[in-house]
């Protein structure tokens, strides 16, 4: 009976998106607002999915603009391939083809978590293409970054596996994303949603590649600074300012530096932001888009 609820939830996420395939993956979209409206690539990072963006996109919706919410290989309902490339990289690469497979010509970046990185792939392949990008709690300079403390053992080979078990225990999962995630104004079925979309069908073994293809490097790291400091489009930072996992004093600023802005917007939220304030967010993107539409 515990199940029954989330698992309702889940049936009705699945029912308000679509399949498709790009590049020989087949994912899952969420796609909201005009056909012929601008579109809003909202990028996720990990250990979520596009079920991150399920109250941002159609609050997108809900202002005129085309909210799009795509699943990365390995998370969420999207395949899994075993010899799919699952670094920064690969899936910078294959959300390209998701989006050329989605006809999206010219479109919106909002980046969160390691979704910055996986974005700013996608902005360095075709700024042409990028009209704005929106950063949310995410990181840009990645040669110094460490794994939070949730997130480091997926790092190391066998801790990953234990730890990754360890979150099906009652209430493991729920307590985290209480600490270093969401508010307690997020229902506790929404989070228990999180799980089966991380474990998948493959055991949540795509998501250890994926924290395990973290690209720390000073290349990658220039790369990044470079496209978001550089870019022919405006950028804009939107942080939850309680943040455990990426504190706003260390990486919002970095951000707002990278960015060379006098006025971030701070949010009264945890590390996943779009969970407490997805009308914020979602009438932060429509202001800067609009404004330099």
């Amino acid at each position: 009976m515990r199940t029954a609820k989330p698992n309702r939830l889940l049936d009705r996420y699945r029912s308000s998106g679509r399949f498709f395939s790009a590049a020989g993956i087949k994912s899952f979209v969420l796609d909201d607002g005009p056909g012929d409206a601008p579109p809003v690539v909202c990028v996720h990072g990990v250990p979520s999915s596009a079920y991150l963006y399920r109250k941002v996109v159609p609050a997108l919706a809900g202002t005129g603009l085309r909210g799009i919410a795509i699943d990365l290989p390995g998370l969420g309902l999207a395949e899994r391939p075993a010899d799919a490339d699952y670094t920064w990289t690969g899936l910078g690469r294959w959300l390209l083809a998701a989006i050329d497979e989605l006809r999206l010509d010219r479109f919106h970046l909002v980046l969160h978590d390691i979704g910055g990185p996986i974005g700013f792939e996608v902005a360095g392949a075709v700024p042409e293409r990028v009209l704005s990008m929106t950063l949310l709690n995410t990181i840009i300079e990645v040669e110094s970054f460490h794994r939070p403390w949730p997130m480091e053992p997926f790092a190391h080979r066998g801790i990953g596996e234990a730890w990754l078990a360890a979150l099906r225990m009652p209430g493991a999962f729920l307590s985290i994303m209480r600490f270093v995630g969401v508010s307690r104004r997020v229902p506790t079925a929404e989070i228990a949603c999180w799980l089966p979309l991380l474990f998948g069908d493959d055991g949540g073994r795509a998501f250890l590649k994926i924290m395990r293809g973290f690209e720390l490097t000073a290349g990658k790291e220039r790369h990044y600074l470079d496209v978001v400091r550089d870019g022919p489009f405006p950028v804009q930072v939107v942080w939850g300012a309680r943040d455990r996992m990426l504190p706003w004093r260390r990486w919002g600023v970095a951000a707002q530096s990278a960015a060379g802005l006098q006025d971030p917007i701070k949010l009264p939220a945890k590390h996943f932001l779009q969970e407490d304030c997805p009308q914020e967010v979602a009438e932060a993107v429509y202001r800067f888009a609009t404004k330099h539409d």
